[in-house]
């Protein structure tokens, strides 16, 4: 239940539309729903602010188009990470609608009263910078999320230290984002680079990206834990969806206080 529809709930009590013991019941129902296979937890927009999101990666094509279809009728918007080209394919097969980010594995769910562009109100400003085009699976994940859970967010892609003329024909930009997520591998310079150029909160995306030193993404995880550019924040190597998350958050925080 969204807040939105419990603010609903509530005033078709108050002008008796509904009855109290009527309400009490889609109440208690609303937080938990057990599947064979998942537990579904839909009160985590009252907590969180946005819907339960899925995690495709080790669900079968059947249990993400389940899981789907029940957060999809209780909420109306569903994005789900990580999901194969399985998954993909199912999902756009049981939902017609279905905005598939092949790039970035993501599948975004919207009811049709809900999917048309002017309906849904995108606020403030998200720029996804990322160094390298190997870089854009990670850097279109934070994208996709940043942008389903309604922020307006923009990408700028091959804009590494290799080049610095790239990133600094992007000033402007840089200037006008409230929050940057910065996705970079190899050796992880460019959040530091980033960082030292705008006063923007900027949350730093390590990526399995690089040679055999690289080591997985902890090279460039190390090199962004050790910035010495003031304002950045790091999460995990590939993890895209947690830096679109803590954007929008961010984003949506900081257009309520101006």
């Amino acid at each position: 239940m969204r807040p939105a529809e419990l603010a609903a709930l509530l005033r078709d009590v108050r002008h008796g539309r509904v009855t109290p013991a009527r309400a009490a019941v889609r109440i208690r129902e609303a937080p938990l729903e057990q599947l064979e296979f998942a537990a579904l937890d839909h009160q985590r927009a009252l907590r969180a602010g946005f819907p339960e999101v899925v995690f495709g990666q080790g669900k079968t094509a059947p249990q993400l188009v389940a899981i789907a279809r029940r957060l999809h009728a209780r909420h109306g918007v569903v994005l789900a990470t990580r999901v194969d080209e399985a998954g993909q394919r199912a999902l756009a097969a049981a939902f017609p609608g279905a905005q598939v980010h092949e790039r970035a594995r993501c599948v975004v769910l919207r009811r049709r009263a809900t999917a048309h562009r002017g309906r849904v109100r995108l606020r403030g400003r998200v720029l996804v910078l990322c160094a390298g085009t190997a870089d854009l699976p990670v850097a279109e994940e934070a994208l996709v999320t940043a942008r389903t859970m309604g922020s307006r967010a923009e990408l700028v892609a091959d804009v590494g230290v290799a080049g610095l003329h790239r990133l600094l024909a992007h000033s402007r930009r840089l200037r006008q984002a409230r929050v940057l997520i910065v996705v970079a591998g190899l050796e992880g310079a460019l959040p530091s680079v980033v960082g030292g150029l705008t006063d923007r909160p900027l949350i730093a995306v390590p990526t399995s990206v690089g040679y055999g030193s690289h080591l997985r993404g902890l090279a460039p995880l190390l090199a962004m834990l050790n910035s010495c550019a003031a304002g950045v924040t790091v999460v995990n190597v590939d993890n895209g969806f947690g830096a679109g998350y803590a954007a929008h958050l961010i984003n949506v925080g900081a257009g309520t206080r101006r």
